[in-house]
């Protein structure tokens, strides 16, 4: 079968017969699509830094024109994106002649995003959406599910639609899905540490209308925990509660009777730190209204903290407190939770920058970035400082290596370094 990586841009946009068996199309992927090797060398050729394993082979570490490199231990694309990028990579392959859509993003990363819009991929929700929409879906249509998941809801309308659909949702955020599915079968209201416009958050919840009964509650942080725990504890205002969490709770959702027994959950690219903190405060609260004795009858938590978001967090403290920072660069999509929250980490520490790609680099004192805790995108100056200086990176679990790469090379080439001499012995192409 001739590979889509040697067709032309936009060759599926209509649908025609593949080059094998209909009756060997399966209708639903989970586990790959059979064909990792025929995508193995186009992956590597876009996603892969030899300058990363650079410094990998050399403790993380590079030294040149007066400035030192400190890349974390733990960063970029964790197993479930490479996984997800890898599976749409197999879908393609596998389907080279068909439509192919996605639901939403892959991954949140704009540079793996827009590249699945140059292999034809096209997007049914969000800012890379054309327009087209789940009723325009046909049987040979072939249709992603990303890293995030997609809600009971989204995933019964495309079974209606008969198209083929593949599956890249993570298993981390599998694991949260069961814990939430066995809260609502065993009564418990689930306590969601999240943003609720997230898509992983919006599929999460849904898990819990799997039960006739069942129920859940958002929170976006530990001021919003401490507000349904101060309910629980009062029972005041019940109408500007509900007016608060209008958009972060189940239908019909009623904190008189739905915040009796709770179990916390969480968004798996959240801070680790706080959603293990807001499980400890509901805990406390449940003690106080119903005994320690009782606890177990009214509150329920088990560690869904993704054990990739874990280390790269786990990372930057590291990092942070072994060498002395200059700068930090946290690199990945604005719109990366996992992102953001190794840049809030980072920036506890040392003065540090959230960029998207290398061309935030502007020159050698001027930087676009994304400030620390807002979504404002700003420009400043005075960003690499003058004389010796060291620059910590890391990026987040959506950001591919070559990324990375690209900006260590960035910030060399802003100060005269030529990279190619300094890992010549090395043997390094850049």
């Amino acid at each position: 079968m001739k590979s889509y990586f040697d067709t032309p841009k936009n060759v599926d946009q209509q649908p025609a017969q593949d080059n094998r068996e209909e009756n060997d199309i399966q209708t639903f992927y989970q586990r790959g699509l059979g064909l990792k090797h025929e995508v193995k060398n186009t992956l590597k050729k876009e996603y892969f830094s030899d300058l990363v394993e650079h410094l990998r082979a050399n403790q993380y570490e590079l030294k040149a024109g007066g400035i030192t490199i400190h890349l974390a231990r733990e960063f970029g694309f964790c197993y479930g994106v490479d996984r997800a990028v890898d599976y749409a990579y197999q879908a393609r392959e596998r389907f080279p002649n068909r439509r192919i859509f996605i639901t939403g993003e892959i991954i949140h990363n704009p540079h793996v995003n827009n590249r699945l819009l140059d292999m034809g991929i096209e997007f049914l929700s969000g800012q890379y959406s054309k327009g087209l929409r789940y009723e325009d879906l046909q049987p040979e249509d072939v249709v992603i599910l990303p890293a995030f998941g997609v809600s009971i809801q989204e995933f019964k309308t495309l079974r209606k639609c008969n198209c083929i659909m593949v599956d890249t949702t993570c298993g981390s955020v599998l694991n949260v899905w069961k814990r939430v599915s066995f809260y609502a079968e065993h009564g418990y209201t689930s306590i969601i540490h999240g943003k609720y416009f997230h898509e992983e958050t919006i599929a999460t919840s849904s898990q819990a209308l799997k039960h006739p009964d069942g129920k859940f509650l958002i929170v976006r942080n530990m001021s919003e925990a401490e507000r349904v725990c101060d309910y629980i504890l009062s029972g005041k205002d019940k109408a500007g509660f509900v007016q608060y969490f209008a958009k972060a709770m189940s239908p019909g959702f009623d904190p008189d009777q739905d915040l009796d027994k709770v179990g916390v959950a969480n968004q798996t690219t959240m801070l680790s730190s706080e959603s293990l903190a807001i499980a400890e405060q509901f805990r406390h609260t449940m003690c106080e209204k119903h005994s320690e004795a009782s606890i177990d009858r009214h509150f329920q938590t088990f560690d869904t903290i993704c054990s990739a978001t874990q280390d790269r967090q786990d990372a930057v403290m590291e990092l942070v407190r072994e060498h002395k920072l200059d700068r930090m660069l946290v690199i990945g999509g604005f719109n990366s939770s996992n992102t953001n929250h190794l840049a809030v980490i980072s920036s506890n520490h040392t003065k540090t920058y959230h960029i998207d790609d290398p061309d935030c680099l502007l020159d050698g004192a001027r930087i676009r970035h994304k400030r620390i805790g807002g979504q404002e995108v700003v420009v400043e100056n005075g960003w690499l400082p003058d004389g010796e200086a060291a620059i910590g990176i890391t990026a987040g679990a959506s950001t591919p290596n070559n990324k990375i790469g690209a900006v260590i090379e960035k910030v060399m080439q802003l100060r005269g370094v030529d990279l190619a001499a300094v890992l010549d012995s090395s043997h390094v192409p850049i």
